[in-house]
């Protein structure tokens, strides 16, 4: 019962959230709805006990979301992409698409004869999701996102040319900050 009405909820607020995105009307509001739409999306896939898979859809769809507000506020000609803007282009064309396609995989829904397993599922279904996409290479698939993650965080530390806390020493003493460009709160 309880994963029902979580389903159900998950199911409104995903579809909810995803118009928000072309209702709002700007960048930054259209980017957050986007994410909870996302995160909603996950909740569903976690009712389906695919913990990792629902775990990464949060952590990746989070970091996309954050890495394009952070792009927005740094780039946009207004500030932090909050000013009032229309999110949708050609809106009679791109509903006629969006109903046309919505028509064609609802039929599809009862016309195609969907295939039964008589087999009970397996134990662990995420390994068994691993397995059936990656094969043999699942480990290794693993290892590269690692890599990948460690080379990201690298590249971060490697690109600051000084850290947060670099302006008053190693041990946060300094009575005055030492600030490379001059002219701030502390000079």
């Amino acid at each position: 019962m309880w994963a029902q009405i979580a389903f159900w909820v998950c199911a409104v607020g995903s579809v909810a959230t995803g118009v928000a995105v072309f209702r709002v009307d700007s960048m930054a509001r259209a980017t957050f709805a986007l994410l909870a739409s996302f995160v909603f999306a996950a909740g569903t896939v976690l009712l389906l006990n695919l913990a990792y898979l629902g775990v990464l859809v949060v952590l990746m769809m989070i970091m996309e979301m954050v890495v394009m507000a952070i792009f927005m506020i740094m780039y946009m000609m207004n500030p932090a992409g909050l000013m009032p803007m229309t999110m949708v282009h050609n809106q009679k064309g791109s509903l006629a698409i969006a109903g046309g396609v919505f028509a064609v995989l609802a039929v599809a829904i009862f016309l195609i004869p969907w295939p039964t397993s008589g087999e009970p599922p397996p134990a662990d279904p995420t390994r068994a999701l691993g397995e059936a996409l990656m094969g043999s290479k699942m480990l290794v698939m693993m290892v590269l996102g690692l890599c990948l993650f460690a080379t990201m965080v690298a590249t971060v530390v490697l690109a600051a040319h000084r850290g947060r806390y670099d302006r008053y020493g190693d041990r946060l003493d300094a009575k005055h900050p030492d600030d490379p460009v001059r002219g701030g709160l502390n000079r």
